[in-house]
């Protein structure tokens, strides 16, 4: 991942002959961070979610099933990195985890038949709900995110 504030993670896990174990999270993970609120995000292939963000929001994000391609934006427009993007694949297989700052904008694309996205979110205050959260369009030129499909399903909010 090419931004410095963006946390990669892989845990660890055990595998035996009934399947397989692994931790998403404990407490005393992240230093200075009190997760408040879990997520889950069922879809299936080709839904787009996001580009979204806010000012007071960490979001660590897996995917619990399925493939996903998750798509991260610099939004702080003083930033040299300003509207610049990266993405990684996340599935059930790597259990990759991803930590995701605040005024950072994520997204992502289902790429298996189905995929849940499990995200724990951690800010000050109440919930940064729709009215305080920003939204980034998916194919905006300015921004040149790279994804692998011309038409993916959109909420009202990303068109």
């Amino acid at each position: 991942m090419k931004f410095l504030e963006i946390k990669i993670l892989q845990p660890s896990s055990f595998e035996d002959f009934r399947g397989e174990l692994y931790t998403l999270y404990k407490d005393g993970d992240y230093e200075n961070l009190h997760f408040n609120h879990d997520k889950v995000s069922i879809s299936k292939r080709n839904v787009l979610r996001g580009l979204h963000g806010d000012s007071r929001a960490y979001k660590l994000i897996t995917c619990l099933a399925g493939e996903v391609l998750l798509v991260i934006v610099e939004n702080r427009n003083e930033s040299p990195n300003y509207l610049k993007w990266d993405s990684i694949i996340l599935s059930e297989k790597n259990r990759i985890q991803v930590l995701v700052p605040p005024m950072f904008a994520n997204g992502h694309l289902v790429l298996s038949e189905n995929a849940t996205f499990f995200y724990k979110w951690s800010y000050q205050g109440k919930y940064p709900d729709v009215d305080e959260q920003f939204t980034l369009k998916w194919n905006d030129p300015l921004i040149g995110i790279y994804w692998p499909i011309k038409h993916p399903i959109l909420a009202q909010r990303d068109l």
